[in-house]
């Protein structure tokens, strides 16, 4: 019995080698011959139904013949690349003297890794039932062994579907089918039977609706673009999915076809401007930032009409493209970076008194000269004293007042200014070095400085950063007070965290507690 079991299975491999071999034949003529056809009804997402016929091989414990296979099949969409596939077919599996009729039902898995123009491969597992009925029982069959039943099967397999038409495909498989009997053949043997498969047939597409969302894509142009067949608008973008492909051309599948923070259906119908550009005006600002951030015409370069562009004034110069006059001093922005060459944030640009307006408008004078004329009165002083500020000769050489020397970024210490303990209060014994500091600011009004309040080390850090901090604020309301323009002093407190001195003696923290003078412009 077992070298009939053996001899048995040795003959079913040497006829699946040669039908397979015949069928990889035609497999490849057909690729071939079909292979300019369009592919997109093999992945729609629309039902397909089809007839496939083959052969059938039974794997029992008995010598095989060929035997006949018919099978009629509806595959549907499960999800992304997975589909169902619902079948029922009629076949006979014979062989030495014996004859079984098979009607297999079942439900497959099949899975389409990938597609081409032409074709689809695809792997199927599934499970079914089948009814078996043994016509003829061969001799040595099992006397217990039923004539008809049923089992259970687990089909596994690949196969191809290869586009003839716009509707229809050509479908070739081959699998085999694991049952849960050992009773195909009526011989009892306690090995489960199972048997081959190798189909070909036709399929054919259920059109129905060719555009269910009604977007303005059929599904064979959907599957193809891999948007929602039953979303007219994919990407939520506000576009119908026809309408990005055939009027726009933006991506249906991308809400924000140029990456510029906008969706495409907002550019289109709201901001009009161009959804695949990143910035349609050209200005160096994207559309997204022209709407969301800056409120600037996404369609205008320059919207203030100064001159400059939206993108210049936001990136290079930092002005306000909605403003034509940022700094108000009298000049657009644009006169004073491209003519000018003033700065379009400051209202006097050279700091001799007056806005820059005045000075290219009214008096003619150099906005970037505190003294137009050099005649060693600032433009701002000629023009209070009634003098020509682009006349030397009338300048009128005054006597300078006695003030500090003080270098660009280098403290300089204001020996002499003197508080009253533990306050921020000014004796009258700092009047004099005071009033140098306010000669030094008066006579050169381009200067800018920080005032620096120091204490020692005596008190606690909080105490003494809020009575070095008061100090500095005491000596700048003297300044102001003077008439310096506040704008052109600043102040800052370190506490005790620079001393200059030790604090270890009386002497060293009479040194710490300081207030200094530091140019920084």
């Amino acid at each position: 019995m077992v070298a009939t079991v053996n001899t048995s299975r040795a003959n079913v491999c040497e006829r699946l080698a040669k039908v397979c071999g015949v069928s990889l034949f035609l497999v490849v003529s057909t690729l071939v011959l079909f292979s300019t056809h369009s592919f997109a009804q093999l992945k729609a997402k629309l039902p397909v139904a089809g007839v496939r016929l083959g052969s059938m091989i039974g794997n029992t414990s008995l010598p095989q013949d060929a035997g006949y296979l018919g099978r009629a099949f509806v595959r549907h969409s499960l999800f992304g690349d997975f589909y169902g596939e619902m079948a029922i077919g009629y076949g006979v599996i014979s062989g030495e003297s014996y004859r079984t009729q098979l009607i297999p039902l079942d439900y497959r898995m099949v899975f389409v890794p990938q597609a081409t123009s032409s074709r689809a491969p695809y792997l199927f597992a599934g499970f079914g039932a089948t009814n078996y009925n043994v016509q003829k029982r061969p001799v040595q069959a099992t006397p217990t062994a039923p004539n008809t039943g049923w089992t259970g099967y687990v089909p596994v397999g690949l196969g191809a579907s290869i586009v003839l038409t716009k509707v229809t495909a050509l479908e070739l498989n081959g699998g085999y089918n694991f049952t849960f009997t050992d009773g195909l053949d009526a011989l009892k043997t306690g090995i489960s039977d199972g048997f081959w498969t190798i189909e070909a047939g036709i399929s054919i597409v259920f059109a129905g609706d060719e555009d269910p969302d009604r977007d303005g894509l059929e599904a064979e142009e959907e599957n193809l673009l891999r948007t929602d067949p039953l979303n007219p608008d994919t990407d939520g973008d506000g576009l119908r999915d026809g309408e990005e492909v055939r009027k726009y051309h933006t991506d249906p599948t991308k809400p924000d076809t140029d990456a510029d923070g906008l969706l495409d259906g907002d550019e289109e119908r709201r901001d009009h401007t161009d959804p695949l550009k990143f910035d349609t005006d050209g200005d160096g600002l994207s559309d997204g930032d022209e709407v969301l951030k800056y409120h600037t015409d996404p369609l205008r370069r320059d919207d203030d009409d100064d001159g400059l562009s939206d993108g210049d004034e936001v990136l290079n110069y930092h002005s306000d493209p909605l403003r034509v006059d940022t700094d108000g001093d009298g000049l657009n922005d644009g006169s004073e970076v491209l003519t000018c060459h003033t700065d379009p944030l400051r209202v006097d640009t050279d700091g001799d008194g007056l806005n820059d307006g005045d000075e290219v408008l009214k008096y003619r004078t150099d906005p970037l000269r505190s003294d137009t004329d050099g005649g060693n009165v600032t433009d701002g002083i000629e023009v209070l004293s009634g003098t020509n500020p682009v006349d030397p000769s009338d300048d009128i050489t005054r006597a300078k007042k006695e003030e500090l020397t003080i270098e660009l970024n280098k403290p300089f210490v204001l020996e002499g200014v003197v508080f009253r303990s533990g306050s921020a209060t000014i004796t009258s014994q700092s009047e004099g070095i005071l009033e140098m500091a306010f000669n030094t600011l008066e006579q050169n009004p381009g200067i800018e400085v920080e005032i620096y309040g120091h204490t020692d080390n005596i008190g606690s850090p909080s105490v003494n950063l809020r009575l070095s901090k008061d100090r500095a604020e005491a000596v700048k309301a003297y300044l102001v007070r003077k008439g310096v323009t506040a704008s052109r002093i600043g102040c800052r407190a370190f506490a005790s965290v620079r001393p200059r001195a030790s604090n270890a003696t009386s002497a060293g923290r009479q040194l710490n507690r300081r207030i200094e003078f530091v140019r920084v412009k």
